[in-house]
């Protein structure tokens, strides 16, 4: 069984970083595979650092030719079995071959972009459903989640970013990007007096985000910590994570919380309101409401008994669905059914 991955995503994102999780997994399964990603030092890095030797090339706009010419070559030096391309980019760029062209999706995506897939993959089981109610055949669309690593992370030292050992501390993670809504966050920490905010993530809200925490007051308790590869060990920092997005197709911030047994509050999104059990395994607030969101962090926070049991169960619910092994798995017997 030969497979070649293909991922042209952009420098930082969820997808992207399951994306190395995933093709160092399957790396340490044995499977014969090849790797292409755009260019990208630091995520070439990572999957040189799990033994994964990834091909880089440009991924350019329309008139890009010589990577479509590039993948022609890996392809009929490689001969693959299954050809797996990440998002629509590289599926649309994946040229015609004899192999089984599988494409993943993270979010619900025009279907233009595959038109020549033969399967198609979801990472929720909505946007399976999503994928069938837009005419894909139902046997060719398949759910396979996201997995996160269980890593023994050490803590972080709270003064390595000025905040005391004795307050609330409040880890959020993610693009700034408005579907994030961390907009809503600093506002619903002005109702959390005490609490400290870790803010990991970077993007195109960032100045009008660091305004925002200034103009209402809380800039001293927040720390804007740029994009991080360490999201473990910030974790297990953490008394609490929330997931404020908007728009979120999985929340696999939700999961990598889960994963380190911290406490989740989030915003009832697409992925984080399918995932959390509300009350059991998470706290789930309405979209783009500060007021509730200020109230579940403080009844979490002020409450030992809640947050200890939501924590279990949110660990517990990593451990039934999401585990590396659990789900390269399924990505294996994906390959071996596809592939005939």
């Amino acid at each position: 069984m030969k497979v070649l991955q293909i991922m042209a995503g952009a420098e930082f994102g969820g997808a992207e970083a399951f994306f190395v999780r995933l093709a160092i997994a399957l790396n340490r399964t044995g499977l014969e595979q090849k790797v292409v990603i755009r260019k990208n030092p630091a995520r070439a890095a990572l999957l040189r650092h799990g033994e994964v030797e990834p091909i880089e090339l440009p991924f350019g706009g329309r008139m890009d030719f010589s990577t479509t010419r590039a993948l022609k070559r890996e392809i009929k030096e490689f001969q693959p079995d299954v050809v797996l391309t990440w998002m629509n980019r590289a599926t649309s760029m994946c040229p015609k071959g004899d192999f089984v062209h599988a494409a993943r999706l993270g979010g619900y995506y025009d279907l233009k972009y595959y038109a020549a897939c033969d399967h198609l993959i979801g990472n929720t089981q909505d946007i399976v459903e999503y994928l069938v109610e837009h005419d894909w055949p139902a046997e060719k669309a398949h759910y396979l989640p996201n997995f996160v690593f269980d890593e023994d992370a050490e803590p972080l030292t709270r003064r390595e970013f000025y905040t005391p050992n004795d307050v609330p501390l409040i880890v959020a993670l993610g693009r700034l990007h408005e579907n994030k809504a961390f907009d809503v966050l600093l506002s619903a920490l002005t109702r959390v007096p005490n609490a400290y905010l870790w803010l990991a993530g970077d993007g195109p809200l960032k100045e009008e985000l660091q305004k925002q925490a200034e103009v209402l007051g809380i800039k001293p308790r927040v720390r804007f910590l740029g994009w991080r590869d360490d999201t473990a060990a910030l974790l297990k920092t953490a008394d609490l994570f929330v997931c404020p997005s908007r728009h979120e197709p999985l929340g696999n911030v939700v999961i990598e919380a889960w994963a380190q047994g911290l406490p989740v509050v989030a915003a009832d999104s697409m992925g984080p309101g399918t995932l959390i059990e509300n009350m059991e395994s998470g706290v789930l607030v309405p979209i783009d409401d500060e007021i509730l969101m200020a109230r579940a962090i403080r009844g979490v926070l002020d409450d030992e008994d809640l947050a200890r049991r939501i924590a279990e169960n949110g660990y517990q619910t990593y451990q039934d669905n999401f585990t590396e092994a659990g789900v390269v798995e399924q990505y294996l017997e994906f390959f071996k059914k596809v592939a005939g």
